[in-house]
């Protein structure tokens, strides 16, 4: 039976899109909605990394043989269709831009200069600063003559300048000319009559290319940027782990091209020799504006005194069980505690980890660790905890893209100070957010356990919203602790076969099995005549059978609200979905948790944790939600999730005004 599914990119793209719409919302603060720009920009310079590459690659192979392949949501007219989106959004982009954020920075006296000379009283400063500071980081490459082998850095910036030698006026040379990363993207100007001035980096260089070429005339300068595929494969590692991710981390910069982002007014023959020269195909020229790398925005100076240019602080609220409380392992063993991030402090989770490394009763400890912050007192606390003679085990998932750099580092760091490491499973990635403390106190052991929905980072958290549950619960703690003697053994899941979850579900054990069991459970209720509900909240939906699951409660006539971040492939407004109600939140903070709650007529079922419904959460990688059992926690959890599907757009208003008042 055929299951409707909507395309993965397309799903994707309309969230991006979204985030794209929060900078022209004119109740969003100025300054805002410029980091939405930044976000935007951000966002699909990951895209044409990660995903393009793959769906050129599906493009290339059903040209040849349309049948091939294994998602029917691919077709060979997927790429053109995921262009032409980017491409709208792109337009849209420039005309909030410039329609809506550089008229709004004018109402509070400041200028960007956008495509515009300078005025004649920056000149000097700006010359000063170009042969002061920008001079000594320019690296011409001339591509006639007797042209240079030039490798295009990732993501990086150059401008391909057409020169006219003054002895030859017929004659055009070509040189690419980099944009020095190293330096600030924005010079703010001198003030001139109460306005306030600020110059891309771009066009400072451009203002002075003369002083660069003496001899010519500049023809004209056009932005260009390569963006390259940042897709590595590490299931094939057989040495030193961490030596190998270095290598194949350095190699990702040297990936082959995935998009050549051009300004669209450059000439077509100037084009075409830049696309042969850095070994660009068609499909992979994308136009664009006169200036790339917006999301650089993100560092737009604020000069002067704007009223709600951003959001106005709010301080995080302590957590009251764990305000009350001088040793937070005590109060855990008598009972669950349960974080909001980010409207609730992270000092729990601090305290987690800091209390573990200097209680003398601790013995072991154990943690999962995904994307570790550049700064991790997290990571600080396992190095104390093991120079104070406690066993700490650490799984560090070396594969967490674009932050396998960092893990590198911190894994190096742990490991010299006695840190068992524990390094990725082959073929798969450890994407749970799990950690395990283990006291003897006399002839007592007792165990307490964190579970996440979001990592144990404390630099995200403060803008990803998160659940952390703390639990003493026997039955969940003694599973925590075969599953980390499973990750020690770095097995395939298969030949751990005999290992029994009853209270976590565990990806690649009990997951899928459990999950469809609770939806059978409420269809069962419905069929019944009695109330049935799913509430399910995810970063993305995209598992076929998973769907198709959905789909059948829907029919059978189950109640159900998805609160879907990003990726959702499940369609709305069909008959299979007629039941189904779906919201997406894009505001303030990055909704990032995982929460499932089944109605089970009345006695509902509440569970929280680190899996989207991906194929690659389910089948490749192990996650692990937990059930809140405690009524008190369930409900918070219940009230927050109610909020989100009131009103997406003053949920997280609602909930920090929420969670202020819990007591």
């Amino acid at each position: 039976m055929s299951v409707p599914l909507y395309n993965r990119d397309l799903s994707w793209l309309s969230f991006n899109y979204r985030v794209l719409l929060m900078a022209a919302d004119p109740q969003v603060p100025l300054y805002e909605r410029i980091k939405f720009l930044s976000i935007f920009s951000s966002n699909l310079d990951e895209f044409f990394r990660v995903r393009m590459p793959t769906i050129q690659a599906i493009h290339k192979v059903l040209e040849k043989d349309p049948g091939a392949g294994g998602d029917e949501t691919l077709t060979t007219g997927t790429l053109q269709e995921v262009l032409q989106e980017i491409n709208r959004q792109q337009q849209e982009y420039g005309q909030i831009f410039t329609g809506k954020i550089l008229p709004a920075l004018l109402e509070q006296q400041i200028q960007l200069y956008f495509n515009q000379p300078l005025e004649a009283a920056h000149t000097a400063f700006s010359k000063d600063y170009f042969l002061t500071t920008i001079l000594g980081w320019l690296q011409p490459v001339w591509l006639t003559g007797e042209p240079k082998k030039l490798f295009l850095e990732n993501n990086a910036l150059y401008l391909a300048i057409t020169l006219i030698p003054d002895n030859n006026p017929v004659v055009q040379e070509q040189v690419i000319l980099n944009i020095p990363a190293a330096l600030p993207r924005f010079l703010q100007l001198p003030s001139l009559n109460g306005r306030h001035y600020i110059a891309f980096l771009d066009d400072i260089i451009r203002a002075h290319l003369p002083y660069l070429f003496p001899g010519y005339q500049i023809y004209s300068a056009y932005s260009v940027k390569l963006t390259r595929n940042a897709e590595m494969d590490m299931d094939e590692m057989k040495g030193d782990i961490l030596e190998e991710v270095e290598t194949l981390v350095r190699k990702r910069e040297l990936g082959i091209p995935t998009r050549f982002l051009y300004d669209a007014a450059i000439p077509l023959p100037l084009l075409h020799f830049l696309a042969h020269q850095f070994e660009v195909e068609t499909h992979e020229l994308v136009a664009g504006g006169r200036y790339h790398n917006l999301k650089d925005l993100a560092d737009l100076p604020v000069p002067g005194d704007i009223p709600q240019a951003s959001y106005p602080r709010i301080a995080p609220a302590v957590n009251p069980a764990a305000g009350h409380t001088d040793r937070l392992l005590d109060h855990i063993q008598q009972q669950d505690m349960l974080i909001h991030l980010p409207y609730q402090q992270y000092d729990p989770i601090l305290r987690f980890f800091n209390e573990a490394a200097t209680d003398t009763s601790v013995q072991e400890i154990y943690v999962t660790l995904y994307r570790i912050a550049s700064g991790s007192r997290i990571a600080q606390a396992l190095i104390s905890a093991a120079r104070n003679g406690k066993q700490v085990t650490v799984f560090v998932e070396l594969k967490a893209r674009f932050d396998e750099a960092n893990n590198v580092r911190w894994a190096r760091k742990m490991k010299d100070a006695g840190v068992k490491l524990i390094y990725s499973i082959p073929g798969m990635k450890v994407h749970a957010k799990t950690a395990l403390v283990k006291r003897k106190r006399g002839y007592q052991w007792d165990y307490s356990g964190l579970i996440a929905t979001g990592n144990f980072n404390e630099s995200t958290a403060r803008f990803y919203t998160d659940h952390v549950l703390f639990t003493a619960h026997t039955g969940i703690t003694r599973e925590m602790e075969l599953l980390f003697i499973y990750l020690q053994s770095r097995s395939q899941p298969d030949a751990y076969n005999f290992l029994r979850f009853e209270h976590l579900l565990v990806a690649q054990f009990n997951m899928i099995d459990r999950f469809t069991a609770l939806i059978d459970r409420e269809i069962a209720h419905a069929q019944a005549g009695r109330p049935a509900h799913i509430t399910i909240k995810l970063n993305n939906l995209q598992e076929k059978e998973m769907i198709a699951k959905l789909y059948e409660a829907s029919q059978a006539g189950v109640q159900i609200d998805l609160i879907i971040r990003s990726i959702n492939c499940l369609v709305p407004d069909i008959p299979e979905s007629s039941g189904i109600r779906i919201t997406r939140i894009v505001d303030r903070y990055l909704e990032h948790a995982r929460v499932f709650i089944f109605h089970n007529n009345g006695t509902a079922e509440v569970y929280m944790g680190s899996a989207d419904w991906m194929n690659r959460n389910l089948h490749r990688r192990i996650e692990v939600c937990v059930p809140v059992y405690d009524p008190v926690l369930q409900q918070q959890l219940k009230d927050i999730i109610a909020l989100q599907l009131q009103d997406s757009h003053l949920a997280q208003k609602a909930i920090q005004s929420y969670v202020q008042n819990i007591v």
